[in-house]
């Protein structure tokens, strides 16, 4: 029997793309590796050689256990689809479940059952960089417990909000004919908008604590530097950041009139009121160029491309037999679908996935730019040299390696644009 061209193509992608992957990661990893032991230039006044190091030695860590994480998701990848994995579960769920409860029932069974073997197969990988590589750098800060707890509130909001959602949308896929997709993708759509809205309120403060700012002096150098840049907040959060890690952020969060600002305590206690106002300022760069609203629009069309394209595919037989699966004949194909075409889509996205990152390097430029007209270029750059050591972000990435992953830029090159911006 001649083997599909789909099946080749999906093989070659799934191997080109793992190829890459170790390509990129051995110039990484080699081009760290090189210049450990001298610290750049630009930063020789204010990153220790022992910091440099150490930022290195992270890289390194990372970066190798990271090729075993693609590996390893490869792999498992390679076994869903071509060597019969979801196919097998499928059978085993539908001869279960149909039967006895019918349609709907057996297909959020497939969603339940495929959710939570690859949540099984991901825990090792999870633990071991929480508690081997994180806490082996001084950034670990959670327990055991904490880290459990964790995975089952995520587990349980997931399945709170993922399975009324998932049966929608196979409601919708059953019963609105050949255009499901656009109403699938307006469900989707319209459930994400949604999240944006209470996110903030609902779902984050069942992980971290959030309490408003409550140094006066800061609070009132961060509200006018908002009255001037015309942005309006709901309020000014501090995060207990520090009770899982050391790494230190500030973050946007919200739609409208439910947008928060909200600064993790590590930040805070680590920069200075003029530098937080500088950080500050970037992010607000971020609103005024419109990045954000431009990113949920991209998504958007994205998504709605992708269940366009899943829904041509999900009525032709070839779709699943060429990549190992076994349609059903008596029993619904839209989960099956959905399953399949999440194992597929990845594998190609990655060959298109340095637009993306080109095109967030240069938001990042922008909300730079703006931070240098709205507070000071140097109070930003100064954060950012403070943030990426207490991060252990390389100073020195192999640049090829940054064209094709990194979403900001690197440190060189960010302060070599802050000098040049005009104040």
């Amino acid at each position: 029997m001649p083997i599909h061209p789909l099946t080749l193509l999906f093989a070659a992608a799934l191997l080109a793309a793992l190829a890459i992957k170790f390509w990129l990661a051995t110039r990484q990893l080699r081009h760290v590796v090189a210049h450990r032991n001298a610290v750049p230039a630009a930063f020789a006044q204010r990153v220790s050689l022992d910091a440099h190091r150490k930022a290195a030695d992270y890289t390194v860590a990372k970066g190798r256990f990271g090729m075993l994480v693609n590996a390893f998701a490869a792999a498992i990848v390679l076994c869903w689809t071509l060597l019969g994995g979801l196919d097998a579960l499928n059978v085993a769920v539908r001869d279960a479940v149909e039967p006895r409860f019918g349609a709907l029932a057996y297909q959020l069974a497939l969603l339940v059952a495929f959710a939570f073997v690859s949540g099984v197969l991901d825990l090792p990988f999870e633990w071991w960089s929480t508690f081997r590589i994180e806490q082996r750098f001084g950034f670990n800060r959670m327990s055991f417990g904490l880290w459990l707890a964790d995975i089952g509130k995520s587990t349980l909001v997931g399945a709170l909000i993922g399975l009324p959602l998932a049966a929608l949308v196979l409601w919708i896929m059953s019963v609105a004919g050949s255009s499901w997709w656009l109403w699938a993708w307006c469900a989707w759509a319209l459930f994400n908008l949604l999240i944006l809205v209470i996110y903030p309120t609902v779902i984050a403060p069942l992980f971290n604590k959030f309490e408003p700012l409550a140094d006066e002096a800061l609070k009132s150098r961060v509200q006018a530097l908002m009255q001037r840049c015309g942005f309006a907040a709901k309020g000014l959060f501090v995060m207990d950041g520090s009770r899982r890690s050391a790494h230190g952020n500030a973050y946007f969060t919200g739609l409208g009139a439910a947008k928060r600002v909200v600064f993790f305590d590590t930040l805070l206690s680590r920069l200075t009121p003029a530098e937080v106002e500088a950080v500050l300022a970037h992010e607000l760069g971020h609103f005024k160029h419109r990045h954000v609203l431009k990113r949920i629009v991209a998504m958007f069309a994205l998504s709605l491309a992708g269940l366009a394209l899943l829904g041509w595919l999900a009525s032709r037989s070839w779709f699943y037999n060429s990549l190992g699966v076994q349609p059903n004949l008596a029993a619904p194909n839209d989960a099956l679908a959905l399953l399949l075409f999440a194992q597929v889509l990845p594998v190609f996205g990655f060959f298109v996935a340095p637009i993306g990152s080109v095109l967030s390097r240069r938001h990042e430029f922008e909300a730079d730019a703006y931070a240098c007209a709205q507070a000071s270029g140097a109070d930003l750059a100064s954060a950012l040299i403070k943030l990426h050591e207490d991060n252990a972000a390389t100073l020195t990435p192999d640049p090829v390696y940054v064209r094709f992953y990194y979403s900001h830029p690197p440190a060189g090159e960010r302060l070599a644009a802050l000098k040049r911006a005009p104040a």
